[in-house]
């Protein structure tokens, strides 16, 4: 007896390759709310197995797929709402090279899961591109890259990245416990709404549900990480300004006005900046410069200012200046 004649009765099975099977699949999941591994076998033809990896490499290659169980036991496989196929993106030469810049000031990835997937887009770009090409676009970002500034060290924590990763990509809540400095540990329901990059660490900001209210955590602090299957929605009127408030830097306290004058030798560093979205400056005859703010975050201030001893003086307030003083003559005590 043939193979033919042994088949069941039902759809014959489909002879194509992998590449024209995951287009059907995918064609699949974008035209419908979702399928099943069980729908896609029968309506490609396959096996479960085979969906199965079709499904992992769906998900490889950048495909934002999510999977839901159903009342009935079975899961559910979708694309995200709104995910539209794209067409295959193209760079011009100085948009590359821009690229790399960029690449080369995320040194502080190294060892995470985004290190991963940055080197995984590298690597595309450069099969595209002549070696000649490679190697140059190299030597610019190594020029820019930051030396000798202290860094953090993610390596340790990669698998937690990597479940943060899942949970912002593809909106699901989180349980998650974290130190903070000096104190003990606390634990937090959390909506993961974004990571910011800020002087070489990564925070994780969102909505914690036990304080309803909005946090921003030190990645490095964060001991354990639970992705739950709970869905969450950011609001559409969120940015992270919400999270970091008039802080001078990201921490967000109560504000106060600060006015400091920068001597001559360094007025031209603070007048080519902004420093603060409320500041005025005002330039003296001798070249100084007075800068006045509204801010809060006293300990990121005060770093910031001892950054330009010995040219600068607190005028105000009182208690910052106090506080300047005492630091500096603790540090001098060796205390």
């Amino acid at each position: 007896m043939t193979k033919s004649a042994q088949r069941k009765p039902g759809k014959p099975a489909k002879k194509y390759s992998q590449a024209a099977r995951l287009h059907d699949v995918i064609r699949i999941l974008e035209a419908r709310y979702g399928a099943t591994v069980d729908e896609l076998a029968e309506e490609c033809g396959v096996t479960r197995r085979t969906v199965y990896r079709d499904l992992d490499a769906i998900r490889d290659a950048g495909y934002p797929l999510i999977s839901e169980p159903e009342a009935d036991g079975q899961v559910l496989y979708s694309f995200m709402t709104g995910f539209k196929k794209l067409p295959p993106i193209t760079f011009s030469l100085e948009e590359l090279m821009t690229l790399y810049l960029c690449r080369g000031q995320l040194g502080f990835l190294q060892g995470t899961p985004f290190q991963d997937d940055l080197d995984a887009i590298f690597g595309r770009i450069h099969s595209s591109l002549p070696p000649r090409s490679v190697a140059h676009l190299e030597r610019i970002a190594e020029a820019a890259s930051p030396k000798f500034q202290g860094q953090r060290d993610y390596a340790v924590k990669k698998e937690l990245l990597k479940e943060l990763r899942k949970a912002l990509l593809y909106q699901y809540q989180i349980d998650l416990s974290y130190t903070p400095a000096r104190r003990d540990t606390e634990t937090y329901r959390f909506d993961p709404y974004t990571l910011l990059f800020y002087g070489g660490a990564l925070y994780l900001g969102g909505y914690a549900h036990n304080r309803k209210a909005l946090r921003l955590f030190l990645v490095d602090r964060i001991e354990q990480l639970t992705v739950l299957d709970d869905r969450f929605e950011i609001p559409e009127d969120f940015s992270a300004g919400d999270l970091t408030g008039s802080a001078f830097g990201l921490i967000d306290e109560e504000q106060f006005m600060i006015k400091v004058r920068f001597g001559p030798e360094i007025g031209h560093l603070i007048r080519e900046r902004t420093w603060h979205p409320s500041q005025e400056m005002v330039e003296e005859g001798d070249g100084s410069l007075v800068l006045t703010f509204e801010a809060s975050g006293e300990k990121e201030i005060l770093a910031w200012l001892y950054s330009y001893l010995p040219y600068v003086q607190i005028l105000e307030p009182e208690e910052l200046k106090e506080k300047f003083l005492e630091n500096l003559q603790k540090a001098i005590q060796g205390q």
